[in-house]
């Protein structure tokens, strides 16, 4: 059956259109669902990473702490944390029933998703330079498998903001689109998560020691 989209005005908007539907109530439900097993893949690859993070073939190869670039990686930080909050104001706006200023600032969140995946490209192609590659030791692989998954995860986010402001430019606001919305926000949320994470327990105490 096609789905009737049901035209709004600013009086009739509910407080919260992402659950105003069954659909979106079950698109939420599901989606916490999908993030435990997201939470079970990222707990194990962090857990493998700590257990490989000292295996190296040699005294020679290079460690965590003569590696990593703290700067760049705080910079990687700022940048997606600065998006966790561009997201957070588009949903306010979406909430307020408000599509260009949601559009807008979904847009913003994806330039800072784009300039954040940029510069872990460029991180990875450095490394790669100094020997620190996917076969080069344990380390190598543990690091590449847990960051590279996580870069996916943000290229596959990118993607989703992309196709929804795509498909939604000429439909507007809808209870029906304002679920899928909201569930790239949340989607987008726990990657940031993942990667405060990250650069605590990989580049934070790599660095130190």
């Amino acid at each position: 059956m096609a789905h009737v989209e049901e035209k709004m005005t600013v009086e009739r908007w509910p407080s919260h259109p992402e659950t105003a539907s069954l659909e979106g109530k079950n698109k939420l439900t599901g989606f916490w669902i999908f993030l435990g097993g997201e939470t079970a893949l990222f707990a194990s690859l962090f857990a493998t990473y700590l257990a490989l993070k000292d295996h190296v073939p040699s005294e020679e190869h290079l460690k965590a702490e003569q590696l990593f670039h703290l700067p760049l990686a705080f910079v990687m930080t700022m940048l997606l944390l600065t998006s966790s909050l561009t997201s957070v104001y588009a949903m306010y706006h979406m909430k307020n029933y408000d599509f260009k200023k949601m559009i807008t600032w979904i847009v913003i969140t994806i330039l800072l998703g784009l300039c954040f995946l940029g510069l872990e490209i460029y991180e990875f192609v450095e490394y790669v330079h100094q020997g620190h590659t996917f076969r080069s030791s344990a380390f190598g692989s543990a690091f590449y498998f847990l960051v590279g998954t996580h870069g996916l995860h943000v290229l596959i986010g990118l993607g989703w903001a992309t196709l929804l402001v795509i498909r939604n430019m000429k439909r507007g606001l809808s209870v029906y689109n304002a679920a899928k919305f909201n569930t790239f926000s949340l989607y987008w949320h726990f990657i940031d998560v993942v990667w405060v994470f990250i650069f605590t327990v990989v580049y934070l105490l790599g660095v130190l020691g």
